[in-house]
């Protein structure tokens, strides 16, 4: 009899920017990118562009919704606040996460779009064994792009991308492979694409009409990438205007 041997433990992670969890049809929808989410099969997601107690999205906690059909736990940090009405990003797993810091970036955000951007990292403890998630956003000027990609280059960001502990910086980078901003992580990190030799038009926006690569999955060397697509679903070509990029990884050998 031939002994079979064990598989090895995969984790499926995917960014996501929900813009609002408004879709292409302009109807406001949490519980639709939940159903995106969960056709994925995936274990962690970063999420771009939620709400949080906001006037045009009725006051409702967005990362709460969302996390509460999953029956995931979930960590929202807002890039903007005003008065009680939040704007930011969220990382929602199924496994347990445990919140490690979040920061506002550095940058002066451009005249046509002055939002203030910002990273969140968690801990998450998979069947890989603790992982390192950061989720991000950076701006639309190219100078506060160049800026922020930086950050993540300094000593004490380096030294978290050194470690054993595997870690994942995902999410939306405006930033087309071959900028500044792109080359500046990945001479740190890894691009999954890089790495598996994925073909150059996985393109995430816009959803109507993909024809952008802006949103990215880096890695450091504890992570081996088995594949990166984009999940182009019927329902995630309305629910946002991105299509989310996923992940799957095993540990490195």
């Amino acid at each position: 009899m031939t002994n079979t041997p064990p598989a090895r433990p995969k984790l499926r992670v995917a960014t996501y920017n929900v813009h609002g969890c408004v879709g292409t049809d302009w109807q406001r929808s949490e519980a639709r990118i939940a159903e995106v989410i969960a056709e994925m099969s995936v274990d962690v997601v970063a999420l771009q562009e939620l709400d949080l107690g906001r006037r045009r999205s009725a006051g409702v906690d967005q990362t709460r919704i969302i996390a509460e059909q999953l029956g995931w736990q979930s960590h929202f940090h807002p890039a903007m606040r005003r008065n009680d009405e939040h704007y930011g990003n969220a990382i929602v797993s199924r496994d347990r996460l445990t919140f490690r810091r979040a920061i506002e970036l550095p940058g002066r955000p451009p005249f046509f779009c002055r939002e203030n951007r910002a990273a969140i990292e968690a801990e998450i403890e998979t069947n890989l064994g603790n992982v390192r998630i950061i989720n991000t956003h950076l701006g639309l000027g190219w100078r506060e792009r160049s800026v922020q990609a930086q950050l993540f280059t300094s000593a004490e960001w380096r030294a978290t991308i050194a470690g054993n502990t595997p870690l994942i910086l995902l999410g939306d980078f405006n930033s087309l492979r071959g900028s500044r901003p792109y080359r500046t992580l990945n001479r740190h990190l890894r691009d999954v694409r890089t790495l598996i030799h994925a073909a150059s038009s996985i393109r995430t926006f816009p959803t109507r009409f993909p024809v952008f690569g802006v949103d990215h999955i880096f890695v450091n060397g504890a992570l081996q990438p088995l594949s990166v697509t984009v999940h182009r679903s019927p329902l995630a070509r309305v629910a946002s205007d991105h299509f989310p990029l996923v992940g799957e990884f095993v540990l490195s050998p």
